[in-house]
């Protein structure tokens, strides 16, 4: 349980909401009667889950947007008309994500992991970090995981086009490390501007993540269905970060079950944080915050 802070009037803007936690994470959001903007890269189940939290008690606007966000064009796209049709933005959810079983590159050049995960955060809130201003006191809050304690950046081949993939889960530890260390230096950026930035684990969720993945890894997380949690509860820290009065401030942090915890050494390298703003700075066309 938590307080609730007021949201009458207030813009969310969330990824990867047409299903799993980013859906609930919508469901909830709706009831608040806070202006919903969900994205999602279906248009057929992104009209789907609009139609549906319109018709839920308590419904603000709630808007869909459509955008495959492994393209660095498409979010592009989507930052103007976001801009363009409600230009104002109070909680930015960076949810969307997946894991690839294969190796393959966008038609930008990216390794679709590292696009979806890495690429798509840093560029869509690089490129609405402006309103966020605007509106502040104001919440960023990143989708993160666990897996980022196996990750490590691979700073001579982000794509990795000379190491093994091993069935995506290298690729997938990597952007998780990206997520957390993003988070970390957009935290000490925004440290005087009324911005807060927060990463979040969600869990080992029981949704359809891993239907991209490879044969092994689709039988491993069958096998562990009875250990995961709900995309319900999946959720819960992703609102509680979003919408809580008592996550007010706290900036920086790694949430884990409503609650901060230590992320791994290698997250907490700040140098390497900055070390990969820059990096990508220099692969995106974006404003600069500093």
């Amino acid at each position: 349980m938590f307080t609730q802070r007021n949201m009458s009037g207030k813009y969310v803007l969330v990824t990867g909401a047409t299903r799993g936690i980013g859906r609930r994470f919508a469901e909830h959001i709706v009831s608040t009667g806070a202006n919903l903007v969900v994205v999602g890269r279906s248009e057929e189940r992104t009209t789907s889950i609009v139609s549906r939290l319109l018709k839920m008690n308590g419904a603000g606007m709630v808007c869909g947007e459509i955008c495959d966000l492994m393209l660095q064009s498409d979010v592009r796209d989507l930052a103007d008309r976001y801009r363009n049709r409600y230009g104002r933005l109070d909680v930015l959810v960076n949810n969307a994500g997946a894991m690839f079983k294969q190796r393959k590159i966008t038609c930008e050049g990216y390794e679709r992991t590292w696009a979806l995960n890495h690429n798509a955060y840093f560029a869509l809130t690089t490129l609405l970090y402006d309103l966020l201003l605007k509106s502040a006191p104001a919440r960023i809050v990143n989708t993160a995981s666990v897996s980022h304690r196996l990750g490590r950046i691979y700073w001579d081949d982000l794509q990795l086009r000379k190491h093994r993939y091993l069935w995506g889960w290298r690729s997938y530890a990597q952007s998780k490390l990206a997520n957390v260390l993003f988070t970390r230096h957009l935290a000490r950026l925004s440290s005087k501007e009324g911005v807060t930035v927060n990463a979040v684990h969600p869990g080992w969720v029981r949704t359809g993540f891993s239907k991209n993945s490879d044969f092994l890894t689709r039988l491993g997380w069958f096998l562990s269905t009875p250990m995961q949690r709900s995309d319900v509860k999946g959720a819960e820290t992703l609102v509680w970060a979003s919408l809580s009065e008592e996550a007010e401030g706290l900036t920086g942090q790694y949430f884990v079950n409503c609650k901060s915890r230590e992320p791994s050494m290698r997250a907490k390298r700040m140098d390497d944080a900055a070390r990969l703003w820059k990096v990508s700075e220099s692969m995106m066309d974006v404003p600069i915050i500093s």
